[in-house]
């Protein structure tokens, strides 16, 4: 170790100018820093729920769409309303990627001509809004009660809000430069309409894709600053140097620039999580600078020479520092085992940062402190007396009250973390947004005045060639219909060809049913085809041997348990039948990707645990300090969800990647508490000395890296993107419980287990 330093004292200019010219190398690479939004990056390519989706897109094409919305309280028909749909119809039309658009006014209306009663005719059900009176708009009201391929689609029940929707072409939603110009395209649209006075709600892929975008953006370029000037202030409070501030923050943010720079030169883009990776990086970097700082301060006032107290820091210092930023990084990288792409990139960049910031900051700062030579005046004789009185009051605390705090910890962490039955999982995209986030609000404006603003698409296999026009198939679907709104209110509204079979056998035989004839029912889907205008065809309701017949389902938002356990319930209804059925799209994605985040929770704790472990018994070599460093670490995991439990709140995606986290960060402080202990203990001293020692050069650096990371990460609360905000308050509540343990359960078993005049962990 005396080497090692040795040979950054002598190259210390090398060093303190060398980084920071390495960085900036680096950085240059930053603007080429792109963020992405499209659901695809959710899903690896391998993905079995990803290529069904593909498959089914394949066969009926892009099931994305821009959604536009706006409610008239004097109702719907009236000529404003109908103008400014058909205006934003024909505008949509003409819009590039935008293969389909279905509104009120173009809505294919099946009626008897009235000259030849025989004859069906398929028509735009609006078409000159000028010529139609007072009295044609309420006849064309009543009319369009009675259609049920409207009503709780493009119109609601009251008929006071419309839909407009416009179907995007094949792969059209892979490309987020697509789902950008696409925006700026409806917001253009709908501004032409601002005079109208009604207020648009614009919803569907592109609208979800640009507002997980927009939330990136703002979330990295405003935490980051934000976290950097709090932990800036902190530090000063802590300090009271520029010089500690200074060195502190710069080795993070040589850090993360670094690491985002490597990230962008292997392709990467930045997504809602990897955005966070800067704040993760100030908050785990500035630990390890602010210990070894710490330990230099302390043997500066003991009134060690600039050099000697480098050494003695480094000394003090190296193995804590490297333990705890290999168990960071192993904490992070567990979570590179996730299914959850952006989840596993995080972890996988995050992992390397904390170990490129334990390189950096064992260089860095004892290179910059080698030149600056700080000047420190020694504490005096009175001082240092005091805190030594304080941390021997601490010491007997503990050992007076070992045995009761060990009971009431464990009686309240298990009243509390018998929570942990009660825990649901929900990954359900919509609620990952703030109530206030646009894209938000339009779900919920939907939900409450039209429809389901989530999807099913449920592919129904009638096993044969041309199957679906047999009837018997045709009058499963109508059973369907019923059953399923029957067993699940969630489902508010449902379309296929078979609501067409149906208008056309009403029109023509006066009967609202599915006919016996098969013959027929072809006849009826061709003249429905033949009648309809360009770029309107059926051609994805069905698939090209007509075996496949396409159901779409408008489902309100709910947690991702109901939804698996519908689609569970559709897939068996049909199963047990002479037909079977597949239920796709990307509400149905995001619903089976809650198998992946409560794998993500599971899998990640226990390989963090495990890895940790091992790391422990291999360096320690005595089994007996597992426990103590499991428990302190485990325990505040167990306590906030548990937590979540009782509340009755869900586990999100967010809160999914924070256990492993927490093991990795918070075992830091039991890893420096420790040490310390073991290194007193090896030299001699009882378990009362051992501990005054612990507190005089951990116990100080512990409570202030837990106060800075703890408001690191409570800085997400500010965020938009709630599994951001679940992340950051379970995360600090856990740190500030993991140190609470660290300085109260630890040494208390420690006493119990470890107080004999013979350590029984050297």
């Amino acid at each position: 170790m005396n080497t090692f330093v040795n040979v950054i004292v002598r190259f210390r200019w090398i060093i303190a100018v060398m980084i920071p010219l390495i960085t900036l190398m680096f950085a240059t690479q930053l603007k080429h820093l792109e963020f992405e939004g499209s659901y695809r990056i959710w899903f690896g390519e391998e993905s079995p729920i990803l290529k069904e989706y593909d498959d089914f897109r394949a066969v009926f094409g892009n099931d994305d769409a821009v959604l536009i919305m706006f409610k008239d309280d004097n109702g719907i028909l009236n000529p404003k309303a109908l103008h400014v749909i058909d205006r934003i119809t024909q505008k949509l039309w003409e819009t590039k990627y935008i293969a389909r658009v279905d509104s009120l006014t173009n809505y294919q209306y099946i009626h008897a001509d009235p000259e030849f009663l025989d004859d069906v005719v398929v028509e735009d059900f609006i078409e000159d809004i000028d010529a139609l009176s007072a009295a044609d708009l309420q006849k064309k009201a009543a009319l369009i009660k009675n259609e049920e391929m409207v009503m709780g689609h493009l119109l609601s029940e009251d008929m006071k809000t419309t839909m407009i929707v416009a179907r995007m072409t094949p792969k059209a939603g892979d490309d987020p430069e697509v789902s950008k110009k696409l925006e700026a395209a409806v917001n253009a649209i709908v501004e032409t309409e601002h005079e109208s006075g009604y207020r648009f709600y614009l919803g569907g892929g592109p609208i979800l894709n640009m507002s997980f975008i927009s939330l990136g953006e703002h979330d990295a370029a405003t935490f980051t600053p934000l976290v950097l000037l709090i932990s800036m202030l902190l530090l000063w409070i802590i300090f009271k140097r520029p010089s500690a501030v200074l060195l502190s923050i710069s080795v993070v943010v040589f850090t993360f620039l670094i690491v985002l720079a490597v990230q962008v030169l292997l392709g990467y883009r930045m997504n809602n999580f990897t955005a966070n990776m800067p704040v993760f990086v100030v908050a785990i970097g500035i630990a390890d600078a602010m210990h070894l700082f710490w330990i230099y301060m302390i043997g500066r006032k003991k009134g060690m020479e600039n050099i000697q107290a480098i050494h003695y820091s480094l000394h003090k210092n190296f193995l804590p520092v490297l333990l705890t930023s290999v168990t960071t990084a192993v904490g992070f990288a567990s979570l590179g085992i996730s299914a959850v792409i952006p989840i596993k990139t995080l972890g996988i960049a995050t992992a390397n940062a904390a170990l490129l910031a334990f390189v950096l900051t064992i260089l860095f700062v004892p290179a910059v402190l080698a030149i600056l030579n700080l000047n420190i005046t020694p504490t005096s004789h009175k001082e240092s007396k005091e805190q030594h009185k304080l941390a021997r009051r601490y010491s007997r605390f503990i050992m007076q009250h070992d045995r009761r705090i060990i009971v009431m910890s464990s009686l309240f962490f298990l009243v509390i973390g018998s929570g942990l039955i009660f825990v649901k999982v929900d990954s359900n995209t919509v609620r990952y947004f703030d109530e206030h986030v646009p894209f938000r609000e339009t779900v919920d404006f939907v939900q409450e005045n039209l429809t389901g603003p989530m999807s099913y698409e449920i592919i129904v296999d009638s096993q044969v060639k041309d199957g679906i026009k047999e009837p018997k198939f045709m009058q499963t679907v109508e059973q369907f219909y019923d059953a399923f709104d029957a067993a699940y209110p969630a489902m508010r509204h449902i379309s296929s060809l078979s609501d067409v079979v149906e208008k056309f056998n009403e029109v023509l035989n006066g009967s609202k049913s599915i006919p016996n004839d098969k013959n027929l029912i072809a006849q009826y889907l061709l003249l429905y085809s033949l009648s309809l205008p360009q770029g309107m065809e059926i051609n994805d309701k069905m698939d090209v041997d007509e075996r496949l017949l396409r159901l779409s389902a408008a489902m309100d938002v709910v947690d991702t348990s109901l939804d698996l356990e519908m689609i569970s319930w559709i897939e068996s209804w049909w199963a047990a039948t002479p037909y079977s059925a597949k239920v796709n799209g990307q509400t149905v994605m995001f619903a089976h990707m809650q198998h992946d985040v409560t794998a993500t929770l599971i899998n990640s704790i226990l390989l963090a645990i495990s890895a940790v472990s091992i790391m422990m018994l291999f360096i320690f070599r005595n089994i007996r300090m597992v426990p103590l460093f499991i428990i302190p670490n485990i325990l505040p995991i167990v306590l906030v969800v548990g937590v979540m439990g009782w509340l009755g709140l869900t586990i999100d995606i967010g809160v999914a990647i924070s256990g492993a986290i927490i093991i990795g960060v918070a075992v830091d402080d039991t890893i420096h508490f420790l040490v310390k202990y073991r290194e007193a203990r090896r030299r001699g001293e009882d378990f009362e000395a051992s501990l005054t020692y612990v507190m005089q050069y951990a116990g100080s650096a512990i409570i202030f890296t837990t106060l800075v990371l703890s408001s690191a990460f409570m800085i997400f609360v500010l965020s938009d993107f709630l599994p951001n905000v679940n992340f950051g308050i379970v995360t600090a509540i856990a740190l500030v419980i993991a140190v609470l343990v660290d300085l109260l359960m630890l040494p208390a078993i420690l006493s119990r287990y470890d107080g004999g005049k013979k350590s029984l962990l050297t």
